[in-house]
């Protein structure tokens, strides 16, 4: 019997946004028999900038760490967009990577994204651009969502998410939050990364 994978969903999440589209990207992989954790990462704002944004308290999940990384067999990441790239939380812990890339310890460790932005045209696909350079140094495997989903291919309303993975649109004011036709592509999203890994992962035991 081949191990079970472990797969890490590790997100910043200012509004909540992310985190439930974490969730839906949680059920999707336990539907698959892989073993998830799911992380936030550390805040790098004061409390009292936080206050004037008016955040939410942040949700009872563990901090990432460096370390944890190692232990993954697939990781998906949760970015909220920032002016088309990855918000500066989560860059500085991906700079906090190199021991990991100096020792190869995440070569070979399959990865994807899903996203939330403000606007239908904030730049989900730019944030995938951006962040895959830290894959590509780290020789992490990339695994896009494609069309996977019947939903990404509805023009009725706005949906967020595109071929490099699940998203959603949140507005300016963070008052949307994601429809279920965006859930249910990020559900998606984790069945076929799950599924992916597994079958590497019982190739590579066989």
């Amino acid at each position: 019997m081949s191990p079970t994978p472990v797969i890490y969903i590790i997100y910043y999440s200012t509004y909540g946004h992310i985190y439930t589209m974490a969730k839906a990207v949680q059920k999707g992989l336990e539907s698959q028999g892989v073993d998830v954790k799911i992380f936030q990462i550390a805040e790098t704002l004061p409390e009292e900038v936080l206050t004037k944004m008016y955040a939410p308290p942040k949700q009872d999940v563990p901090i990432i760490t460096v370390d944890d990384l190692k232990n993954a067999d697939g990781i998906l990441w949760g970015i909220p967009t920032r002016f088309g790239t990855m918000p500066a939380q989560i860059k500085t812990f991906l700079d906090s990577t190199g021991g990991l890339w100096q020792s190869g310890a995440l070569a070979g460790k399959f990865t994807g994204i899903f996203f939330s932005t403000a606007v239908q045209h904030g730049g989900q696909e730019t944030t995938a651009f951006t962040t895959i350079t830290y894959f590509a140094h780290h020789g992490m495997v990339y695994v896009p969502l494609g069309f996977a989903n019947p939903h990404l291919f509805d023009n009725s309303e706005v949906i967020g998410g595109s071929p490099y993975g699940a998203g959603t649109i949140a507005n300016g004011d963070g008052s949307r939050q994601p429809s279920e036709k965006e859930l249910s592509i990020a559900e998606t999203q984790g069945e076929n990364f799950a599924k992916t890994v597994k079958t590497f992962v019982a190739g590579k035991s066989a």
